[in-house]
């Protein structure tokens, strides 16, 4: 058997965060990361359309976890623990100057994953870490204090062991094989797919702020739309992928959804297009745009609602003003199916927060048991908020490891 004081099983964000600073705690002790794959930080490389979002500008706890529809409760004493902040010193100490974007997203100055990924492996080689690809764990038991892991390149074992391996479903089986309970996965964080004539000619459009329900639901959000080659993204639908997640898996990824592009009423919508009859009497409906929405969205909107093109706004009655109204307010879309969000996966799911200890992120069921990232039934909304909670949990549990 190979023997380690510590072993580390999934070679991502979690798994090397914990690494790492168990090592810079404790020196002394030989740590091994494995990873299933031939190569690591997979994840990190692709986020943020490869510029990798490493955390949010938000330095409040209680506002913080208003962010992870799944581990609010759970999170909010680790984040009093490990914040965005420590996150952002981390980086800056080790030579990786970070900038918070307009939207609140932290990103590396350089506009780089790899600057990250850099950062990761020169700390790994400072400390002297192992890193071991193509070791697919094939069984895990405890023997006499000792964590003992079949691999597919030989067994390990360590007085301590960290999970960090993400959505990875034969993990999960080998964790209730333990008697950890697990959620069944299902994808969070994905685009809608949308057939729809109003939106076929205008992709690439962005309504800058919108609110949007899922129809017999309470699922709503509001933010960014963008209309897209398949259909809707953008923070608003994101956003309700991931508090919907399980409800929309359950609904087969078919529903409805009604969209407000102007943020008011009906009424009040109606009451703003009686003032632009006034208003612009000669101009042609379709060729004035209002409400600072894009035009092309607009011309989409007005055309659904039935009116000539060159109707002007003199001539249009009070029915017509409606159906506009409708549209700008109210309007249906069918949602048959989900995309991936760019190439980020993220799952609801996962190791049940029951059976972890928060404080700690040890195994209630077993000592030296240790959880960090996505393998806990924990996600995020987009923003840097899944990477925040691999940080505070890895940042935690190396306090124990490291002991």
């Amino acid at each position: 058997m190979n023997n380690y004081d510590v072993l580390i099983v999934g070679g991502g964000a979690a798994g090397f965060f914990a690494a790492i600073n168990t090592a810079t705690q404790n020196p002394n002790l030989k740590i091994a990361i494995l990873e299933r794959g031939s190569n690591v930080l997979s994840k990190v490389k692709i986020s943020g359309g490869g510029r990798c979002n490493v955390t949010h500008a938000e330095f409040i706890p209680d506002e913080l976890v208003l962010n992870y529809p799944r581990g609010k409760k759970e999170l909010r004493g680790p984040f009093h623990n490990y914040m965005t902040g420590d996150t952002m010193q981390w980086f800056e100490d080790r030579g990786v100057p970070l900038k918070i974007e307009e939207d609140g997203r932290v990103f590396p100055v350089s506009n780089s994953s790899q600057t990250i990924i850099d950062c990761f492996l020169e700390e790994i080689k400072t400390h002297q870490i192992e890193v071991l690809l193509n070791h697919s764990v094939q069984g895990i038991k405890y023997e006499n204090d000792t964590w003992e892991l079949e691999t597919t390149k030989g067994v390990f074992g360590a007085p301590k062991l960290l999970i960090a391996t993400g959505s990875n479903p034969k993990i999960w089986k080998l964790l209730e094989s333990l008697g950890h309970q697990v959620i069944a996965p299902v994808p969070s964080l994905f685009t809608f797919n949308i057939k729809d004539s109003r939106l076929k000619t205008i992709p690439g459009v962005v309504a800058t702020d919108v609110r949007i329900s899922v129809l017999n639901s309470h699922l709503e959000s509001e933010g960014p739309l963008l209309v897209t080659h398949t259909g809707l993204s953008a923070p608003s639908i994101l956003k309700l992928s991931a508090y919907g997640a399980l409800e929309l898996a359950e609904r087969q990824y078919k529903f409805q959804i009604k969209v407000n592009f102007v943020k008011y009423d009906f009424l009040e919508c109606l009451e703003a297009l009686l003032e632009f009859k006034t208003m612009f009497p000669k101009k042609t409906i379709l060729k004035s745009s209002q409400f600072d929405l894009p035009k092309r969205l607009w011309e989409q909107l007005v055309i659904a609602s039935g009116i000539p093109s060159d109707l002007r706004w003199a001539e249009v009655n009070k029915q017509q003003l409606q159906k506009i109204a409708s549209q700008l307010t109210e309007a249906v879309f069918n949602v048959d199916g989900k995309s991936t969000f760019k190439e980020e996966f993220v799952t609801a799911g996962g190791v049940e927060l029951k059976g972890v200890n928060f404080k700690t992120f040890e195994s209630k069921y077993f000592k030296n048991l240790y959880f960090a990232g996505e393998v806990l039934n924990i996600d995020a909304v987009t923003g840097g908020f899944n990477f925040q909670n691999a940080w505070t949990s890895a940042f935690i549990a190396s306090q124990q490891l490291s002991k």
